[in-house]
């Protein structure tokens, strides 16, 4: 797939809108249906469309292993980080009405964080396994 020219044309044109809807997904989680999953989990699919069309090589260099385990903890970090932030508040884990001088602006951003932080964990880790076992047979 790496030399044919129709492939990496569209996946050219695909990518940017993938990655466009999974910020759509991220960001309108609070919303409606989606969220830090989702969107990590589409967001992951651009990039592993990337490594089928241009090679594990190129998406390694896009976005190296040391980046992706320094976005995994992060994610982690920041899901943690609101629950020990409310706890240091005074109110229970995760209790977004704390957060903000109103309990709706509290609860807000509340779930952005914490939706940010999932999103962030589902697509370093998803690219992770996928680079993992894409690229054992190719680095013997």
């Amino acid at each position: 797939m790496i030399n044919n020219p129709v492939l990496r044309v569209i996946a050219k044109i695909m990518i940017p809108l993938i990655l466009l809807f999974a910020l759509y997904v991220q960001f309108h989680g609070d919303y409606g249906p989606g969220g830090g999953f989702q969107a990590g989990v589409i967001f992951a699919a651009a990039l592993v469309l990337y490594a089928m069309v241009f090679g594990i090589e190129a998406a390694e260099r896009v976005i190296p292993a040391k980046v992706l385990k320094v976005l995994i903890a992060t994610g982690v970090l920041i899901y943690g980080g609101v629950g020990v932030y409310t706890l240091l508040l005074g109110s229970d884990f995760l209790d977004y009405n704390t957060l903000a001088h109103d309990p709706v602006h509290g609860q807000h951003l509340g779930i952005f964080l914490v939706e940010l932080g999932v999103g962030i964990t589902v697509a370093a880790v998803m690219i992770s396994i996928f680079l993992a076992f894409a690229g054992r047979g190719a680095r013997r």
